[in-house]
Formats: C-alpha cells, structure tokens, sequence
C-alpha cells in the first residue's frame, strides 16, 4: 500500500525487511497506545491490516481509473490527471481509516451544540416614584430623642435635623460661633464711589496664607458671607448635601471648620437673612428647604417639594416669606411662620428649567427667573390670574445661567449666558427694559448651569459693577462695570490656584471668597 504524493513518486509503506548485525528482521505494523482498546475490525492487527487495505485501495482504484473516459483523459494535461489521481487515492485511503467514527467515539459530545436556557421570571422595570407622583416608602420621622449625639447620618428625612459637626467627637456647638452668629450685622448705607477709588480698593485686595480652609471634602457647590463685621465667618454647601462653617484663625471646631449633613443631595443655594442674621436659609436637590436655627441647634424643614430645588430668595423685607424655584419651572411662595412644609401657593411659569429667582430689592413684587429659554420679569400679585411676563428679556441666544436685579435701586438686570453677558435698564418695569450693555468676556465662562454655581454677580457695596470668573487657565476674576469697562482683574498667580465653583462678596467689609472643586475656600480681604 503506498500514498500518492504530488509531483513526486509513490511512498511505498510496506517496509523491507530490516537488516542488523548480519540478520534479517520483519518489523510489524506500528500500533498505537491509544487504539489498543478499541474494538474495531482487523484495526490492531500487526500484520493482514496493511494488505487488506492495499489490496482495497487497488481495487478502488482501478474502478475510478476506467470510470474516467477518453474525453476527459483528452481535455486535462499530464499534469493535472496525475494530481487529480493522487488526489483520489488519497481521499480514499482517508475513508478507510473511518477517522469521523473514530473521533466520535472517543468524544460523544463532539458536534453537539449546547444552548443557554432562557430567564424564566422577567424583573419589573424600575420607574421613578418622583414621576410617578407617589411618595418614596423609606421615608421616615426623625425622632430626636432617638439620635445618636455624633456622627449623624441622615437619609431621607422630614422635620428638623439637630447641628451635629460630623468632623469632630463633641456634639457641643463652640461659644465662638453662637458669639458671631447672633453679632449685628453692618448697616450698609448705599454710597456710590468713584471708579477710580474702586479700582484701587480692589488692587489693593490679597489672599494670606491662612485664609485659605477646607471646608468640605466634595466640590463647592454654594456659598455666602455672614453680615458680622468683626471677623469672617461664610457657609459653604457641597454636592453631597454636607453644610460647612468657616472661620479663617478661628479656635473652635477643626482649625475654625465644622461640618454637618443636614441634607441628602448637592446644596443648589443658601443665603443668610440682613435682617436676621442668626438664620441661614438652604436649598437642596434632595428636594427640602431648611432654616439654621443656631439658639436650638437644628436644621428646621421649612419647606419639602417633590421636585428639586434650585433657588429661592427673600420676598418679604423681614425675610419670613421666602420665593423658592425648582428646576421644572415652577416657584411656590413658602411663609416661614406657617406651621408644616408646604407652600402658601405654586405657580408654574412653563418657561423650561429654571435656573436662578431673584427679587427685586425696593419692589418686592416683581422676580426675575432665568430660564434655559430665556430671561423673564413676573409680577408676584398677578400669578394667580395669569402667568404672563411683565417684560421679556430678549436677545439671548444660549442658556442663560442667571439674573440678578441690582443690589441697592434694582434699577439693572445683569444676564449671563454662554455666549454674552448683558445689563438691561429695568427702572421703568411697566415698559420695555431697553439693553444696555452687551459684551463678550473673551473666555469661556465657568457659568454652566448643571454642576458648577459660577455666575456673574453684582458686588453690594457698589451698585454699577460686578464680577465673572472664567474656567479658562490660568483662572481668572474679573470685575466690570456696567457699561462693559474692565475694572479690575484677579490674575495673580499667589491669589487664584484653582478652578472656582463659586464667588461671592462680603455684604459690607472688603472682602471676596472663591470655592473651588476640593472643597477649599479662597478669601481674598
């Protein structure tokens, strides 16, 4: 038996017998270890296997050889006859050894394809219970008797929160504190100052070392000044709802810090009260509006809404009734001294998401919103009637991220969106509110309305200027005045270090602060 090879002579398998030290030697059939056992015909025989096969082979062989006719014989070369010949015998050869029945043997699986079995229970798909309307089942009465004094955690609360610092062991507030909560704020008589005086005010402005805290450990996402004068004190919120006190030099709490979790969601806004300035009003995503009440030690709910709460302000000059927007557009009186939570009345505008409220400072019926398609001036008395405008803002392209009457007249609207900020004439609202000023800072500005809180903002000291801060490095904090002019510019590399979240100004001492990304509070004086 022999194996056809191309271009080549036949193999001959069957050996001569084997010569050594003079003598002659059949060798036999080489068997394979792995075949011994099985039992197929005549496969393990040493020695009729290789003739029988041969002798099959011949046979198969010369029955295709006279199969051929003469044409094809004619059509094909020498060549290709012999090639397509070995090809014959080989495959033949090949069908004696049953190698498929062999393998199938040895592995009765082989060949078979396996299937995954299919789920036989489908989960339910998750749905929102905000937008379901329906009330969340975890929520739960906080009973104070039951609080642990330290470390408090809370989730998911209604009803007042006690003032826990979580970053220190003693559950005791520090005297300091109550001292400079409960201080008398500046009254601050309006006095317009000449620019140039202005100006070198703020050069004159630098940042100490020790007036740079870590208030919180998460990005900034708010921030305001206490009215006391004699010695700094600012609030801070972050992302995750944590609350931080900060006075820079101070004794008590960790290096003048002290950290609470009065809500569950980032802090959108807070504001402290000229009037009363041991109350500190907070605004949250997780949807609930508390009042620091510093004498009981609590974060008292003042207000709880389904949906998130972006801004709010004071309506009233005692600051017992407060305007508080959320994020669908919709803005509910709320009167502190009504016992429960709920609002006084709500009024959807329609206009989009709602970005920032501001009340007007000597007309307290009128609010501007900025909206993502707009900015729009509303008068509070007419809201339940219709939901109409008293003037429309027009001239923006993108969103707008704010609007903010000015400090002492209200006699200006500034604007600012991702493409221009503008300053309207809003002394006559019963007319048109002509624009005023329209300019491009040359920079991007860090006024995106999702996650950071930058904005341009009037300064209250000085009734025509206010200030921007850009994300572009190196960072920068200008200040302008209204008719477009650069005042001033913070750009000094010992002052600014970081991205800024947040800016604001002292109500009455010179005085700036910048939170950024970490949790650090700048304070330039």
């Amino acid at each position: 038996m022999h194996i056809m090879q191309d271009d080549s002579e036949p193999t001959q398998l069957n050996s001569q017998p084997f010569q050594q030290n003079g003598t002659t030697e059949n060798l036999g059939l080489r068997r394979s270890a792995r075949n011994i056992g099985l039992q197929t015909p005549n496969y393990c025989d040493p020695v009729r296997p290789t003739k029988r096969i041969r002798d099959e082979f011949e046979k198969e062989d010369s029955i295709e050889s006279e199969s051929s006719g003469p044409e094809e014989n004619d059509t094909l070369s020498e060549f290709e006859l012999k090639r397509l010949e070995n090809i014959r015998q080989n495959q033949t050869f090949l069908s004696f050894l049953h190698l498929p029945q062999l393998a199938q043997m040895l592995n009765p699986q082989l060949g078979k394809r396996t299937y995954r079995k299919r789920a036989e229970a489908i989960l339910p798909v998750r749905k929102s219970l905000r937008l379901q309307k329906k009330n969340p089942e975890s929520v739960v009465m906080l009973d104070l008797s039951t609080v642990p004094k330290k470390n408090v955690m809370v989730h998911n609360v209604k009803g007042p929160v006690p003032m826990y610092p979580v970053n220190l062991q003693d559950s005791q507030l520090p005297e300091g504190l109550l001292h400079l909560w409960t201080e008398e704020p500046i009254q601050h008589e309006w006095k317009k100052v000449d620019l140039h005086v202005y100006k070198e005010g703020l050069q004159n402005m630098h940042r100490p070392e020790e007036q740079v805290v870590k208030v919180l450990k998460r990005w900034i996402s708010s921030a305001a000044f206490h009215p006391c004068g004699s010695s700094l004190l600012m609030a801070a919120g972050d992302e995750c709802g944590q609350v931080g006190l900060c006075s820079p030099g101070a004794t008590w709490g960790d290096n003048g810090v002290l950290q609470f979790e009065p809500h569950t969601s980032s802090v959108s806004h807070m504001a402290f009260s000229m009037l009363h300035p041991s109350t500190l009003i907070t605004a949250s995503y997780d949807g609930t509006a508390r009042a620091v009440h510093m004498e009981r030690a609590v974060f008292d709910e003042v207000y709880h809404s389904d949906e998130q709460l972006k801004g709010f302000d004071f309506l009233s000059h005692d600051c017992s009734t407060l305007l508080i927007g959320d994020v669908q557009g919709e803005v509910a009186i709320v009167d502190t001294r009504t016992p429960g939570m709920s609002h006084e009345s709500l009024h959807a505008l329609g206009q989009g998401i709602l970005y920032s409220v501001h009340v007007h400072p000597v007309q307290k019926q009128y609010f501007v919103v900025a909206v993502n398609s707009g900015v729009r001036i509303y008068d509070i008395r007419s809201l339940k009637e219709s939901t109409q405008p008293v003037s429309v803002l027009d001239g923006h392209i993108r969103c707008v991220s704010s609007a903010y009457f000015s400090p002492d007249t209200g006699n200006r609207v500034l604007t600012a969106s991702m493409d221009r900020l503008r300053v309207f004439d809003t002394s006559q609202l019963a007319s048109s509110t002509p624009l005023m000023t329209s300019f491009d800072v040359g920079e991007r500005q860090s006024m995106a309305p999702r996650r950071s809180q930058q904005q341009a903002l009037w300064d209250p000291k000085q009734e025509d200027c206010f200030m921007v801060s850009t994300m572009k490095e190196p960072n920068k904090i200008k200040v302008f005045h209204e008719s477009g002019h650069l005042a001033h510019m913070f750009d000094s590399p010992d002052q600014l270090t970081a991205v800024f979240s947040v800016i604001a100004f002292h109500p009455s001492r010179r005085a700036l602060l910048q939170g950024d990304s970490q949790g650090w509070l700048h304070v330039l004086i």
